[in-house]
């Protein structure tokens, strides 16, 4: 057996995918990579939550899973729509990496008077604003290696990354602080696979799939689709098992970071399921929260 692989083109992207790789190479699988260029990564000049929510990043390889041009795609799962189109699947994650925000300084820091914060995620500018309304977030977009090449060449405090992206393709070393008070975006870290539905390859796929990851991304999706917000909303969620215990933590901002809703749970790993997820989102509902995110589209 043979399976074609899909990917983006991007350094991590590709990490990824020979990841996934060499989890089913190890079963005796064959494997080829498949390099597609997504919309997003053709599109560099304009902010991502400009771009809009359905698969930005993941359109372009949904397509080739649907037209039987690869068998399986692999995304950082934080970019997957919490709803695939017809007739495909999440069918496996990998053991999530590091899930935290962190932010890197320029190779060559500058005290300027004025802090200036860079990032393309309206999640972590409204963290960063509700932690400190003074400072100014200014828009950044590229892959890591370009991300990095702005951090160095403007004069900005610094710039916020996921440490999973810096850590998988060697950059480890420019992280500066782990952001641990932001609270992650669903499933950052987790690396999933997207497959048809009907495919002859499932028992291959389940021996990758890591399942207390695969749990936690899925109560942290559950608890993005109900708040009926997309990947690039001031949403933050993060669920982890530790000692038999599942804790989960979301929050709903306002773009400004003025206004914010939190939620704190712990719960039984025997209780825990994706329901989980809806559950606690409804609570923040209740609270007001599907009015912060209105007036976050509107704006």
């Amino acid at each position: 057996m043979k399976l074609r692989i899909g990917t983006r083109k991007s350094t991590l992207a590709l990490w990824q995918a020979n990841k996934v790789a060499g989890e089913l190479n190890s079963q005796g699988v064959e494997t080829e990579l498949v390099e597609i260029e997504s919309f997003g990564d053709k599109v560099q000049d304009i902010p991502i939550d400009k771009l809009g929510d359905k698969g930005v990043f993941t359109k372009a390889l949904d397509d080739a899973l649907l037209a039987g041009e690869i068998d399986l795609a692999v995304h950082s799962l934080k970019d997957v729509p919490t709803v695939l189109p017809a007739g495909l699947k999440l069918t496996a994650v990998l053991e999530r990496g590091n899930p935290m925000d962190v932010l890197v300084r320029p190779a060559q820091p500058k005290e300027t008077e004025k802090r200036i914060i860079a990032t393309g995620s309206i999640r972590r500018t409204a963290f960063w604003k509700n932690r400190f309304p003074e400072n100014e977030v200014v828009g950044l977009r590229g892959n890591v290696p370009t991300r990095l090449d702005k951090v160095d060449s403007n004069d900005w405090h610094g710039a916020i990354f996921a440490a999973a992206g810096l850590e998988r393709i060697g950059y480890e070393d420019r992280i500066s602080e782990t952001l641990d008070w932001m609270i992650p975006a669903p499933s950052q870290g987790i690396v999933g696979i997207v497959t048809r539905e009907e495919n002859d390859f499932e028992d291959f796929l389940a021996k990758v799939d890591h399942k207390e990851s695969h749990l936690c991304g899925a109560i942290e999706r559950a608890f993005l689709n109900e708040l009926e917000a997309g990947c690039s909303s001031p949403v933050g969620a993060h669920a982890l098992i530790k000692n038999g215990r599942l804790y989960f933590l979301g929050a709903v901002l306002s773009l400004d970071g003025t206004r914010r809703l939190d939620i704190e749970r712990e719960i039984l790993i025997d209780e825990a399921s994706a329901a989980k997820g809806k559950e606690w989102a409804k609570l923040l509902k209740s609270q007001g929260a599907e009015e912060l995110l209105d007036h976050a589209d509107d704006e």
